[in-house]
C-alpha cells in the first residue's frame, strides 16, 4: 500500500468514535470464561498436529513495578520489596513447565517478548535463570533473525545490566521514556534524566541489540506542542529504529492510579489533535514510515518492511512482523493464540498464584474461531495492517462471492468513500492517505460482534 499519511482534522472529529484496536478478533470482550484449561488443550494438540505446525512465539508477562506511573493502565503491582517477585517467578517457572509440555519441542521459539510492569524490577540472575527455564522446556531460537525483546525503564538499567540482557539472549529492547519534559515528568510521577535515555539508546546499538524502540504518550498532563515538539526533537536526535506514539485516555473509574492526575491539567481536545499532527508531520519529516495505529519505523526496519511485502500483522503487542507463530502467553493476564482459539490467563496475581501452585494451568477465559471469525479476522487484520481489501484473495481461500456475503459492509463503505476515507474499486478498496489515520473506524465495519443491536461501546476512542 502507499505508505503516506495525510492529517485532516474535521475527518478525524467526524470519525473519533469508541471502538477496538484490533490486537485480536474476535476482541477480548467476547472471551467466554466456559473456555477452561482442558479447552485449551485440545487446541494445542491440534496444532501440534497441523501437516506443517507453526513455530511459536512466547510472552511473556511480569508485572511488577518499583513506583507507580500515575497515567498507567496496564496490569501490574507496586512495591519496592523486591522478594515479592520471587514467590511470582517460582510460580511462573512451573507455568513455564506447564505449557512446555503442550508443545511438540521441535516447534522452534522464533520470538520471545517480556512485558510488564516492569520486567527489570527482577535482577539479572532472576531473569537469566528465567530464560535458562524457557530453554528447558521449549526450543528457543538462536539463529541471527529471531526477535527476543524486553521492556527497559530507563531509570533502572544501566550499561552493565545492558550487557547483561544482550548476553542472556535478548536483541531488540523497548524504552519508556513518555515525555522529557519535566513539568509533565513530575505531573505523571515519572521522573526521567533525557541525555540517559539517549546514552541508552547508543549503549544498547553497541551491545548489539538491532532494535530499540521508544514509547511516547500524547495528551499527558501540562503538555503543549511546543513542549512535545522538544520531546520528539530529543527522542528523534538518537535515530531509534521504532517508535510508538500512544494517545493518552483519562479513565480515572477504570485505572485507580489516574486519580493522582488533576483533569485540569489534562490538554484540550484541540490541543490533543495539534500534539497528534505535529508528531505525525515531524516523526514522517524525519523519515520515520507511519505503519498505522501508533506506530512509526525507519523505512529499513523489519516492520516497514513486512508492511511493503504483505507480511505485517496484528496481536496483543502491537504490529509484529512473525504472522505465522502459535503465541503462547505466560504469567497473570497474558493472552495466547493457538490455533483457532485465544486464551487469556487469570488477572489477579493471587487467584494466579493458587491455581499455578495446585499445578493447574491458569486459563481464565477464551474464545473458539468460528469460520466467518476466520474470515473477518484476516480482513481485519488487512484493513489494520495494509489499508487495503482485494476480494479475489478472500473468495479463493473462503469459497464465497465476496459482494454477497459483504452487502451490508460494502453499503456502509459507501459513506466512507463519499467522507473521503477509502477508494473503492470493482475488485478491492483501499485507504487514502487521510483514511490511514482512521483504519480502526473502516474495520468496525466487517465486526460482526458490532452489528448486535445490544452492542455497546467498551473501547477507548479510535483517535
Amino acid at each position: 500500500m502507499e505508505q503516506r499519511v495525510k492529517f485532516n482534522p474535521e475527518l478525524i472529529k467526524r470519525y473519533d468514535i469508541a471502538g477496538p484496536r484490533y490486537t485480536s478478533y474476535p476482541t477480548a470482550v467476547q472471551f467466554m470464561e466456559g473456555f477452561d484449561a482442558e479447552t485449551y488443550r485440545r487446541f494445542t494438540a491440534g496444532s501440534n498436529n497441523e501437516l506443517i505446525p507453526k513455530p511459536l512465539s512466547l510472552y511473556v508477562h511480569l508485572p511488577f513495578c518499583k513506583s507507580l506511573c500515575y497515567y498507567c493502565g496496564c496490569m501490574k503491582k507496586v512495591t519496592r520489596h523486591s522478594h515479592q517477585g520471587d514467590r511470582y517467578l517460582e510460580l511462573l517457572e512451573r507455568e513455564i513447565r506447564l505449557q512446555g509440555k503442550l508443545f511438540d519441542h521441535d516447534r522452534e521459539v522464533v520470538q520471545l517478548h517480556f512485558g510488564g510492569g516492569t520486567p527489570t524490577f527482577h535482577d539479572d540472575e532472576q531473569l537469566s535463570h528465567l530464560i535458562s527455564c524457557l530453554g528447558e522446556h521449549f526450543s528457543l531460537s538462536t539463529d541471527d533473525s529471531r526477535e527476543f525483546s524486553i521492556e527497559v525503564d530507563p531509570r533502572t538499567v544501566g550499561n552493565e545490566r545492558l550487557a547483561h540482557l544482550a548476553a542472556m539472549g535478548f536483541n531488540r529492547i523497548s524504552l519508556g521514556v513518555q515525555d522529557i519534559e519535566p513539568r509533565v515528568q513530575k505531573a505523571v510521577n515519572r521522573i526521567q534524566d533525557p541525555q540517559a535515555t539517549l546514552d541508552m539508546i547508543e549503549e544498547s546499538r553497541d551491545h548489539g541489540f538491532n532494535s530499540v524502540s521508544v514509547d511516547l504518550i500524547y495528551g499527558l498532563p501540562l503538555q503543549t506542542a511546543d513542549s512535545f515538539s522538544k520531546t520528539i526533537e530529543t527522542i528523534v536526535s538518537a535515530k531509534p529504529n521504532r517508535l510508538a506514539v500512544y494517545n493518552y485516555a483519562h479513565l480515572p473509574n477504570i485505572f485507580r492510579a489516574q486519580r493522582m492526575i488533576n483533569s485540569k491539567d489534562i490538554p484540550s481536545p484541540e490541543t490533543k489533535l495539534k500534539l497528534m499532527e505535529l508528531t505525525i508531520e515531524m516523526l514522517t519529516n524525519a523519515g520515520y514510515v507511519y505503519i498505522g495505529m501508533d506506530h512509526f519505523a525507519l523505512p529499513e526496519d523489519e516492520l516497514t518492511i513486512a508492511q511493503q511485502k504483505g507480511g505485517l500483522q496484528r496481536n496483543f503487542q502491537g504490529y509484529s512482523t512473525r504472522r505465522e507463530c502459535d503465541l503462547v502467553g505466560l504469567g497473570v493476564s497474558a493472552i495466547g493464540k493457538v490455533g483457532d482459539c485465544y486464551a487469556q490467563n487469570i488477572k489477579d496475581i493471587p487467584t494466579w498464584q493458587s491455581v499455578v501452585a495446585e499445578g493447574e494451568l491458569p486459563i481464565w477465559r477464551g474464545v473458539k474461531l468460528t469460520t466467518e471469525d476466520r474470515l473477518r479476522r484476516r480482513i481485519i487484520e488487512s484493513i489494520m495492517c495494509h489499508g487495503e481489501i482485494r476480494f479475489s484473495e478472500f473468495e479463493a481461500d473462503y469459497a464465497i462471492d465476496f459482494h454477497d456475503h459483504f452487502a451490508l459492509e460494502l453499503a456502509n463503505l459507501q459513506q466512507l468513500e463519499n467522507d473521503g476515507l477509502i477508494e473503492m474499486g470493482d475488485d478491492e478498496f483501499k485507504a487514502t492517505p487521510e483514511g490511514r489515520l482512521l483504519l480502526r473506524a473502516v474495520a468496525m465495519l466487517f465486526d460482526e460482534y458490532l452489528q448486535s443491536p445490544e452492542s455497546e461501546p467498551k473501547f477507548s476512542r479510535v483517535i
